[in-house]
């Protein structure tokens, strides 16, 4: 559908000249002579089928349409300043779309972010959660997903191997000497992660003895905010658990990695290697993942 716009540059004229309160001072703004200021006018004027200005021979002064008319045109040309701001900035910005599980960017990536954009401001990644557990976007410029490594159609650079360890709130882990005693304390659990619990007991000959048994939570980061509140044992998954420990939030009262069998991949296109704003962040995410 086509607009029925007024015309533009007399637009600009009358406004100037309105605000000023005269074809001298609007013509000094926009850089043109008062009669080319007075014409332009006169010509949205015609146009539009009404008087803006009752002109004297030494005064201009609004008419009631032009009064009218006037702030709502100041507040559309100050919008469109904006808005014309805002894009060439944007323009000047690149920005890269990553997706991530909600754990992931909490206890991991946003805690990063801060040194990320200190080493590259001219780059923006906005983090859109939900990379995990779905499937890839193709609005994504790339991923950080658990698996295997092999994702037909995607190049997987590994970040982190996905160790298991169970954690908890200090004053617990005081009272947990052996893993055998975790019979006696809500194990916290991991709704999509299911095996997690069983593959580490298994792995400290404690299948059959000590039952899974607790709240049961959506994400990791979930499960693992409870164990810091005391509301159990959680089964830890690296690197979500690394800063926790670091910090003293969580503790592990068994020094007892278990590998989960999976890793953590930055998963992207074939051909993105070729962006540079790309290139610098893989750079930079696979050093972090180091340190």
């Amino acid at each position: 559908m086509s607009r029925s716009l007024p015309f533009l540059n007399g637009l600009r004229a009358f406004e100037a000249a309105a605000r000023h309160g005269s074809f001298a001072a609007g013509g000094a703004e926009l850089h043109v002579s008062p009669a080319a200021v007075s014409r332009l006018v006169r010509l949205l004027e015609q146009r539009m089928g009404i008087a803006l200005f009752e002109r004297g021979a030494n005064r201009l002064a609004l008419t009631a349409a032009g009064a009218a008319y006037r702030p709502g045109l100041g507040a559309l040309f100050d919008e469109l300043e904006r808005l014309t701001v805002a894009t060439v900035a944007q323009a000047g910005q690149r920005t890269l779309i990553l997706g991530v599980g909600p754990s992931f960017a909490s206890q991991w990536l946003i805690p990063r972010l801060a040194h990320w954009h200190a080493r590259a401001p001219g780059i923006q990644v906005r983090v859109t959660t939900g990379g995990a557990a779905a499937a890839f976007d193709e609005g994504w410029s790339c991923g950080i997903r658990l698996g295997g490594g092999d994702w037909p159609g995607f190049v997987a650079i590994p970040l982190f191997a996905a160790d298991l360890l169970p954690v908890c709130a200090p004053a617990l882990a005081a009272g947990l000497a052996q893993p055998e005693q975790l019979a006696g304390v809500p194990l916290l659990r991991v709704a999509h992660a299911a095996e997690d619990w069983p593959l580490w007991l298994a792995a400290q000959g404690l299948a059959g003895k000590v039952a899974a048994r607790g709240p049961v939570f959506d994400f990791y980061g979930q499960a693992q905010q409870a164990a810091a509140d005391g509301l159990g044992v959680a089964m830890g998954i690296r690197p979500y658990i690394d800063d926790a420990l670091r910090q003293g939030r969580l503790v592990a009262p068994f020094a007892a990695p278990v590998p989960k069998g999976e890793g953590w991949f930055l998963i992207h296109r074939p051909g993105r290697e070729e962006d540079p704003a790309f290139a610098a962040f893989r750079g930079w995410i696979v050093e972090a993942a180091k340190g």
